[in-house]
């Protein structure tokens, strides 16, 4: 069973100086931190804040081919969480054929938000990431980044400052 997740906040962890995407189940109080590359992190927050880029940026192009294609996505599901790699899938339809994309998670979230469609995250990642959420290997322990995810306020995961 997948859970359904939203985007609850773009941090910088203050450990590492790393962008972490922090998603939360719509269902329980529950977080789950993915850290992303800088471009990615930009790419999310332009959407978050609708900023309009001046040109197509690669995931507003991936959007217009879908929809060009008579395809649509209809959800994204982070599915595997590989030596501390989460990986994602595309799940898109094409009239009636079901397609189904392999993605960088932060591809993923960055699509799903300009396609308004939903996010997910396998049980089993789900329970793996909010237990091991060691970072980067140089990053803090499980207890001090739940600690400090735990402690985010509103004010903290509102706007994403690049």
């Amino acid at each position: 069973m997948d859970v359904e997740v939203r985007i609850r906040g773009l941090v910088m962890d203050p450990a590492t100086s790393m962008p972490i995407v922090v998603l939360k189940d719509v269902a329980s109080e529950t977080v789950m931190p993915i850290w992303v590359g800088i471009f990615e992190a930009n790419a999310i927050a332009l959407e978050i804040e609708k900023v309009a880029a001046p040109r197509p940026m690669t995931h507003d192009l991936t959007r217009n081919l879908i929809r060009h294609l008579n395809a649509q996505l209809e959800r994204i599901v982070i599915s595997e969480l590989r030596d501390e790699t989460f990986f994602a899938m595309l799940w898109l339809r094409q009239g009636d054929e079901a397609v189904c994309i392999d993605a960088r998670p932060s591809d993923a979230i960055a699509l799903a938000l300009r396609a308004d469609c939903p996010i997910y995250v396998t049980e089993q990642v789900m329970q793996t990431a909010k237990l091991n959420t060691s970072g980067p290997p140089e990053g803090p322990t499980a207890e001090q980044l739940r600690g400090w995810l735990e402690g985010l306020n509103d004010e903290d995961l509102g706007r994403y400052k690049m």
